[in-house]
């Protein structure tokens, strides 16, 4: 067939039900260091940090099962590529140490329980090591001398636990390699320190000294070394600050501070923070000096200066700014305190309070005006402050025994010693008008009834002079208003909500405070806020397939309305009005299709109404048939009788085929990948198609090596159903691992004795034969699958078990599609041999047209020791071919044989391994091995 040309279509086939719950496993094909094997469940996936992760989950079931991976168990974080999160491939590029963790893989596809398999992902890393360096000093005073002690402690972050050594210039230390040093790890920081104790100074012990930090090579991670040169002028750092302190300035002021070093071996360096947080955004550092330029209030703290050189502890020095300013200005009236009635009268006592905020607290000056005159203290007029350092600072007037004359308007000046910052001044009136607060909710203003979305003033009228700040919150103390606040402060006893919510709904209070007003007991007032919303309803959108002349019925739920006692429904199809009526004690409403004819499909509504609206529930009734499934648990592509082409057996399953009209056919549509041009089919289906039933179809002369999209659409009298598309691909090799229970086609030989085995290391019990068989598959998991020949009783040596491969067709070299000449294909598979009774493992070439006539191909004989082995042979078949593979039970119990991860790949052998043996090698081992055998059953027959 020319490029130009379409695929050819063969025979339909069906088959039974084919539905399977899900099965998982974890595969690795990124930057591993290494793979372990932890506890049978879990298994541990090493990487340097830096590098890309990249974990494939292999599923295998019917219908395909959905993918997501997660972290710890729980849901993706954004350590995830979002991409990644419900793909069977996890990457994560540059990898960081607290990605580390267990990633979770989970498969589900409707049948049984999700499929979870696990694996715990350890980043590996080394920072480059610090040497810190501490000393102490001894007197001994009836010797009178003194004894200097150094201590040099290295420290390094990493994963593995990190080895450390330490070289005095090019001279490696050790424990006992010198009496004057020690070196040891801290009992309480073992593993995550090495020190090195140079005892009573000498003169060889001033040197440089590298510590070198080392987690021996694993993932490739180079040792790092730090170097420290200690010398008789090596000393901890100490430093000046050449400022005041505290530093008292005006805003918009800018700040200079400087820090020199005085003392220090190697050099310090210097660095500055603020209250042990961050500097300001503009500040400026340069060297020892920090720059702040128009100094704020928010910019005030506790400044520090730093010096490090990693010997002995780092010195720091502090300073305050204190930026001068005045803020939070406020006053309060207090009536005579002995009488219950709290109006000011004549010859009763009264209080005026003032409170500022005042930095710094000490400069905080108060003065009293009456009607703009200075007012001093006197017997009738008592004036008092607060302590200057009690923040904030209050002055108070007493006015004893209220007289006529003592109506004004009386001012509280606040103002700093020094100058230089706006005074604040409060003026309070007191007169026969003064009187204290009341509140009322204004008529028609509560209950409120608002429709959601709705903009909403919430109002309390304050009445007495003067007016208070009013105080709104929920009447419910512990629920936030609106804002998320507790409290919301108001000026004008009005509360406005923007886009009021169902949220909302309930009853608020307005309360008078103290500020700005009389200190008495808070007047309060409730008001109602009913939110009116439209019916949430369910469901919003459902798609309904059904076949023409069924019945059916369609529901509509109120979830929550409000008001909810008087709610209309109309049903409708298109604009066709359906039905109408009132839900009284119902929260439902259905609608009932006794027969469906083709001029009921389309789209059905039910509309629930209130006074705030409604609420749609939507139902799209059609005849369209669901998307099949592609049945994805198939091996490769089948080689054909043509040299330049090859065929495929497409599979699948139709979900749900009974839900709508018979299905009569499907359109089957095939492209060559890069091309545009679509080839159609249409697949004739007879009688009715099951549910799980799997349908078979095989696509022949397809161009090697060529992909193909392939778009499947089913078909029923009333159209065309949902498609599907899957991409078919051609690698030229047969692989199977044994993963799926149809274990790729591989079949029994009915003329052996016993049979192979499918089976996992972590279900085998090796009870009654532990020193023999595989405890991983091939990949290196517990979990994963292999063929395997069980050798316990009731076998008997000799016995002798076969498994057969698929058969496969040979691409022929003659134009006429004869073979005239042997093709070349490579036989792979990976074999375990382990234990003393291993007997052997042969394999033979089986050939369409000679029967009884196996050719041996491969053989081997006696126990390959506890790991897997791979195996290659050329094979060179004339016709329709398959593969024999002959287990033979040896000596004893302990000879258990497996395989696995089994191809056949077109071509010779690329690269067989080095330890493959001749023929003629095999041959005699097994001449020999079968002659020990005869002999072993000889000598039990005389006894």
């Amino acid at each position: 067939m020319d490029r130009a040309s379409g695929p050819v279509f063969l025979i339909v086939s069906m088959c039974l039900e084919s539905r399977a719950p899900p099965t998982v496993r974890i595969v690795h094909s990124g930057h591993a260091c290494n793979i372990e094997e932890e506890h049978y469940t879990e298994r541990v996936y090493t990487i340097r940090e830096g590098e890309t992760l990249e974990l494939a989950c292999l599923v295998s079931g019917h219908p395909r099962p959905q993918i997501r991976w997660t972290k710890t168990a729980g849901s993706a974080s954004d350590r995830f590529q979002d991409s990644s999160v419900f793909n069977e491939t996890l990457r994560i590029t540059r990898i960081q140490r607290h990605q580390g963790g267990r990633y979770y893989c989970k498969a589900e596809n409707g049948l049984g329980s999700p499929a979870i398999k696990s694996i715990r992902v350890d980043v590996y890393y080394l920072d480059d090591p610090i040497v810190t360096v501490h000393q102490s000093i001894g007197e001994a005073k009836e010797q009178f001398y003194y004894e200097r002690t150094v201590f040099l402690r290295c420290m390094a972050n990493s994963n593995p636990p990190v080895r450390y050594s330490w070289r005095r210039g090019r001279e490696f230390l050790s424990q006992g390699s010198d009496k004057g040093v020690e070196i040891y790890e801290p009992f309480f920081t073992q593993g995550e320190t090495k020190i090195l104790k140079l005892k009573n100074l000498r003169p060889q012990d001033y040197a440089n000294y590298s510590c070198i930090a080392s987690v021996r090579n694993v993932c490739g991670i180079p040792d790092k070394n730090v170097l420290f040169r200690l010398s008789n002028r090596t000393a901890s750092p100490s430093i000046k600050l050449l400022v005041e302190d505290p530093m008292v300035v005006n805003p918009g002021q800018t700040v200079t501070m400087v820090c020199v070093t005085s003392g220090g071996e190697p050099a310090p360096t210097l660095t500055w923070v603020r209250n042990a947080d961050d500097l300001p955004r503009n500040s400026v550092l340069n060297g020892g000096t920090l720059t702040l330029p128009a100094v704020s209030m928010e910019e005030a703290g506790l400044y520090s200066c730093v010096a490090s050189n990693n010997v002995g502890n780092p010195a720091k020095k502090s300073t305050a700014i204190v930026v001068r300013g005045l803020k939070k200005g406020r006053f309060w009236i207090t009536p005579d305190p002995y009488h219950n009635d709290d109006n000011i009268q004549i010859g009763r006592e009264v209080k005026i309070s003032c409170q500022v905020e005042a930095t710094p607290p000490e400069e905080l000056l108060f003065s009293w005006l009456k009607n703009g005159r200075p007012l001093r203290s006197s017997e009738r007029m008592v004036i008092t402050h607060t302590d200057p350092d009690v923040q904030p600072g209050t002055t108070n007037l007493d006015i004893i025994d209220l007289k006529f004359t003592d109506f004004g308007t009386y001012t509280c000046v606040a103002a700093l010693r020094n100058g230089g910052i706006p005074e604040i001044s409060i003026d309070v009136n007191i007169s026969s008008t003064t009187v204290p607060p009341e509140l009322t909710v204004p008529r028609g203003k509560s209950p409120l009834v608002v429709q959601e979305g709705d903009t909403v003033d919430l109002q309390c009228l304050v009445s007495g002079k003067p007016k208070p700040i009013i105080l709104w919150s929920r009447a419910d103390k512990e629920t936030p208003m609106p804002d998320g606040s507790l409290h919301t402060e108001s000026y004008d006893g009005v509360l406005r909500i923007v886009n009021v919510s169902r949220e909302m709904t309930g009853t608020y209070r307005c309360a008078t405070s103290q500020y700005n007003g009389f200190n008495v007991k808070p007047r309060e007032a409730l008001v109602e806020l009913t939110v009116q919303y439209p019916p949430a309803v369910e469901p919003l959108f459902t798609e309904i397939r059904q076949g023409l002349g069924r019945a059916f019925a369609l529901n509509c739920r109120v979830l929550r309305a409000h008001p909810s006692k008087v709610l209309k429904y109309e049903w409708k199809l298109g604009t066709r009005l359906l039905t109408m009526g009132q839900l009284d004690q119902r929260d439902e409403t259905d609608y009932h299709v006794r027969a469906l004819n083709r001029e009921g499909y389309g789209e059905y509504t039910c509309e629930v109404t209130n006074e705030a609206g409604a609420g749609t529930c939507r139902f799209l009734v059609t005849g369209r048939a669901y998307a099949p499934e592609f049945y994805y648990d198939t091996y490769s592509a089948l080689w054909q009788n043509k040299p330049s082409v090859y065929g495929f057996k497409l599979q699948w399953t139709q979900q749900n085929p009974l839900s709508v009209d018979r299905i009569v056919a499907y359109r089957l549509g095939i492209r060559q990948m890069g091309q545009s041009r679509w080839w159609e089919h249409e697949i004739p289906m007879e009688g009715t198609i099951g549910k799980g039933e799997l349908i078979s179809h095989n696509l022949t002369e397809l161009i090697k090596p060529e992909a193909y999209l392939v778009r499947l659409t089913p078909i029923t009298r009333f159209g065309e159903g949902d498609s599907t598309d899957r991409i078919i691909t051609y690698s030229g090799e047969f692989h199977c691992s044994f993963e799926d229970e149809a274990v790729c086609m591989f079949s029994q030989d009915k003329t052996d004795d016993f049979d192979w085995t499918r089976h996992s290391a972590a279900t085998r019990n090796t009870k009654y034969t532990p020193n023999t068989g595989p405890s991983i598959d091939r990949a290196g998991s517990k979990q994963g699958f292999y063929m395997y020949i069980e050798t316990s009783r009731p076998r008997v040596t000799g016995d002798v078990a076969r498994l057969l491969t698929p058969m496969f067709n040979v691409s022929p070299k003659s134009p006429y599609g004869t073979v005239t000449t042997a093709a070349s294909y490579c036989f792979g598979f990976y074999y375990h041999m382990y234990g003393k009774h291993i007997g052997a493992l042969n394999v033979y070439l089986r050939q369409k047209g000679q029967s009884g006539k196996d050719s041996s191909v491969w053989t081997l004989v006696g126990n390959q020791g506890d790991r897997w082995k791979l195996a290659k042979v050329n094979i060179h078949p004339t016709s329709s071919f398959q593969l024999v593979l002959e287990g033979v039970r040896g000596l004893g119990i302990e000879g258990d044989i497996a395989i696995d991860d089994v191809t056949i790949e077109e071509g010779e052998c690329k690269d067989p391994p080095p330890n493959t043996l001749s023929l003629f090698v095999h041959a005699y081992a097994l001449h020999t091995w079968f002659w020990s055998v005869l002999t072993h059953l000889s000598s039990q027959t005389q006894i």
